[in-house]
């Protein structure tokens, strides 16, 4: 990272790419009545989001999504997201 960049610096410009490999994730997945997204949309595009700020790159091959809580409390269980598959075709900005 560049003394004049900080994570959130770097996040907002890594967000298109993150969205846009998670929309390419959720693609024929079934839909979350409450958020109009897959299940595991917001988990998957946060822990991304944080991979790529923290590492400059994008992730490789099989990663594991943490668990995580639905607005009603509830477990939602975690899965795990082929980086190889989801990631193909893109790049990080400079």
């Amino acid at each position: 990272m560049h003394a004049h960049e900080s994570r959130n610096d770097l996040k907002a410009l890594y967000l298109p790419v993150v969205t846009a490999m998670a929309d390419r994730w959720a693609e024929g997945k079934i839909l979350n009545p409450d958020s109009g997204r897959a299940n595991g949309y917001y988990r998957m595009t946060g822990w991304l989001l944080n991979y790529v700020a923290e590492h400059h790159a994008l992730p490789k091959g099989v990663h594991e999504m943490p668990e995580g809580r639905d607005r009603h409390g509830r477990t939602e269980p975690s899965f795990a997201v082929d980086f190889d598959r989801v990631a193909e075709g893109f790049s990080l900005p400079e």
